[in-house]
């Protein structure tokens, strides 16, 4: 005689818990919250995209509203074909950390480092403008995650910043605020 597992009764004796249940079968599938944060996200960006004012000058074959078009459908593709794999079985796999210690602690110095870093810059901005705010930030994140090389580091977080800042202002026309360099740029 084999005995079977049995799942817990409701209260009333009649059969299976349903609350037992459904969190078994969420847990199995817990991979639906990402498609449903990309489905959210992806009619997120489309209604945005539908409620862009747009001015007659600026539409041609290719308008400001197409990309904003071609994300938000592919969030919402990806959302129904992530869908249709978790629903037919597909799963992730986990992440093996082959050179990852998950018994350390996490690294809170540069996290923190990051973050000081990144409110400062963006305290910055304004006064200082985008390339030497810019430069430091570029150059305190390379500290905060290791480079040591004090003479190299600024060079190549201000060359980088001010590459940053042509291509943005001058070849996108997006303007980026120049700060007290903005007449010397």
């Amino acid at each position: 005689m084999t005995t079977e597992p049995t799942e817990p009764a409701r209260p009333d004796g009649t059969g299976t818990a349903p609350r037992a249940a459904s969190r078994s079968w969420l847990r199995d599938h817990s991979e639906l919250g990402v498609c449903v944060l990309l489905f959210a996200l992806g009619v997120l960006v489309l209604t945005d995209a539908l409620t862009m004012s747009v001015d007659i000058a600026q539409r041609g074959p290719v308008g400001p509203r197409t990309v904003p078009f071609v994300i938000g459908g592919l969030f919402l593709l990806i959302a129904v074909l992530l869908a249709v794999d978790v629903l037919r079985g597909g799963r992730g796999e986990a992440e093996g950390g082959e050179d990852v210690d998950l018994d350390a602690p996490a690294d809170r110095r540069t996290v923190l480092l990051l973050t000081g870093v990144f409110l400062a810059a963006a305290a910055l901005i304004g006064p200082l403008g985008f390339p030497i705010s810019g430069a430091l930030l570029f150059w305190g994140s390379a500290y905060a995650l290791g480079s040591r090389h004090h003479g190299r580091d600024p060079l190549i977080a201000a060359g980088l910043s001010l590459f940053t800042y042509f291509v943005f202002d001058n070849l996108l026309g997006v303007p980026l605020p120049g700060g007290p360099l903005m007449g010397v740029l």
